[in-house]
């Protein structure tokens, strides 16, 4: 790799051990990939929970503090395991709750900002058409570099704070441009008046293109979609194919003029074809999740629509971050959620709770509801059997304890 000047003093331990090691480190990874030279970055969002990083990551974070590790540009973190207030009812270690909070103090004493949030991009911080950020959540990764027209790639955990300690990252992916154009396009004939349904076109076109390098271009629906179907859509389209990058004609700012060659067709067909393909098991319907992404502060008010005098017949569950949390507080949006018997989880995704095989086997959960297509797809691990439906089902099965 090209290096400066500056980079060749931090390697040289000028700026101490913690930012030598972190760019050393991430030499060994521009140079995996192929990069010829950094890129500055301007903002870093990361993993960090003990659930993903587990006894060795923390001592590893513990160690990378102590040798004065500070970050150089603004660093935010992605959803935690643990909600403390809710903790000890769902039956999590007392132990690894303890580490969680240990985790989060280290991670604050390098000025981390504890966010805790994976939908960064609609509460914290939304970067601008080409400005090179360093985020490891894949749903914010691939929002940030479709919807607004920045740059990154996935940042594994290390990575990300690498690029904290050091303001940069190496120039690779979806940092440079031939990477970042559509490859092939996706008609949308389809009314896609849900969430869910969103999330089931990024299924399809995820699941026909499992290709990190996949630029889908979707182009011929009538209206701008919303803030949380764009959401959505990103959400599944890394999950079930590891994309990076979506175009959206008329809505996305590096949206081609021209369609690629490959054409792909989303009708109310396929749409349909994606809810009936899935096994209702058992017929238990006693889990109703609406998490991964969190909810935003209006997915908060029209769950609060929708439950508004009923009553939650099993298990429900509603993961948000801090600051929508308390709007919807003051809006009364969760007040009304709580009355329903909805279980309100604050920093978390559902998916990566601590313990949660053990939530499974005590609580004999054996489906679990989600209009998230993304949590459907990606909780598999903790071998629940998942359906996907839309919104107002999710919230009838939750009512009413029975599939549909």
């Amino acid at each position: 790799m090209e290096l400066t000047s500056e980079e060749r003093a931090i390697l040289a331990g000028e700026r101490g051990e913690a930012e030598r090691r972190a760019l050393e480190y991430q030499v060994e990874v521009g140079r995996f990939w192929g990069a010829k030279r950094f890129v500055p970055v301007t903002s870093v969002h990361m993993m960090g929970d003990i659930e993903v990083m587990g006894d060795g990551g923390l001592g590893w974070l513990k160690e990378t503090a102590d040798r004065g590790a500070r970050c150089r540009v603004a660093t935010t973190t992605n959803a935690r395991c643990v909600d403390f207030v809710h903790c000890e009812r769902l039956g999590q270690d007392a132990g690894e709750v303890a580490k969680e909070r240990e985790l989060i103090a280290t991670l604050k004493r390098m000025d981390v900002v504890t966010t805790d949030t994976c939908i960064n991009y609609q509460t914290v911080y939304q970067p601008h058409l080409g400005e090179h950020v360093a985020w490891g959540d894949t749903g914010t990764v691939i929002y940030a570099n479709s919807v607004f027209g920045a740059r990154s790639n996935f940042e594994s955990g290390p990575a990300a704070l690498a690029a904290a300690l050091t303001g940069r990252t190496p120039e690779y992916g979806f940092h440079l441009d031939q990477h970042r154009r559509g490859t092939f396009s996706v008609r949308l004939d389809a009314r896609l008046e849900d969430l869910a349904d969103w999330g089931a076109v990024g299924k399809l076109v995820g699941e026909s293109h499992q290709d990190y390098f996949a630029v889908p271009v979707f182009h011929g629906f009538h209206r701008a979609p919303t803030a949380d179907e764009l959401k959505h859509l990103g959400a599944a389209l890394a999950s079930y194919g590891s994309m990076g990058m979506f175009h959206f004609v008329g809505v996305t700012p590096e949206a081609p003029s021209s369609l690629p060659a490959e054409k792909m067709l989303v009708g109310e067909k396929e749409i349909d074809s994606v809810y009936a393909g899935y096994s209702l098991g058992d017929g238990d319907g006693r889990l109703v999740v609406f998490s991964g992404p969190q909810q935003s502060l209006l997915e908060m008010k029209r769950l609060a629509g929708l439950f508004q005098g009923r009553k939650v017949q099993g298990s429900c569950f509603v993961t948000t971050n801090g600051a929508v949390l308390a709007q919807s507080r003051d809006l009364g949006y969760a007040q009304t959620l709580e009355q329903a018997g909805v279980t309100i989880l604050q920093g978390v995704c559902f998916y990566i709770l601590q313990n949660l095989s053990l939530m499974r086997e005590r609580n004999r959960w054996t489906n679990m509801v989600s209009n998230s297509a993304k949590i459907v797809n990606i909780i598999g691990a903790h071998r629940f059997n998942t359906i996907l439906r839309r919104t107002a089902d999710c919230v009838e099965i939750a009512c009413t304890g029975k599939l549909k």
